[in-house]
């Protein structure tokens, strides 16, 4: 079975979100590639620099890296979607929702949106304004 994982799994997301934060430690990557990095856009990574320069902007979404493919906002629920585990209510329902790529667009800006907001609320600054 592991022969088929990727060899890495790096997700870029915004460490001081609660929403990105949580739905990564919920979301069960064990079994989805040989190794999995989670790493907060606020902090110095060659990743995040990497992720920028190709123009990705981690204000509209996280962006995982699996092998040498980017997804980001929703194409990036869309693949962790697929390879998270199915245990869990959590999973089950995520899965459910996200791996219908229509579905994961139409319902992304919404989640950003939400996400945005609370931001504000939290009086954290947009990772482009840190």
């Amino acid at each position: 079975m592991t022969e088929n994982l990727p060899e890495n799994l790096q997700i870029v997301y915004d460490g001081e979100c609660p929403f990105c934060s949580e739905y990564l430690k919920v979301l069960r990557l064990r079994d989805a590639a040989k190794t999995v990095e989670l790493i907060s856009a606020r902090d110095t990574h060659p990743l995040v620099e990497e992720v920028l320069k190709l123009g990705f902007d981690l204000d509209e979404g996280m962006v995982a890296k699996v092998g040498n493919n980017y997804y980001h906002g929703a194409d990036c629920m869309h693949i962790l979607s697929l390879m998270s585990t199915p245990s869990g209510v959590f999973n089950r329902v995520n899965n459910l929702i996200f791996k219908h790529r229509i579905l994961a667009t139409l319902l992304y800006p919404f989640l950003r949106f939400g996400r945005n907001m609370t931001l504000r609320l939290l009086g954290h600054q947009k990772l482009a304004d840190t």
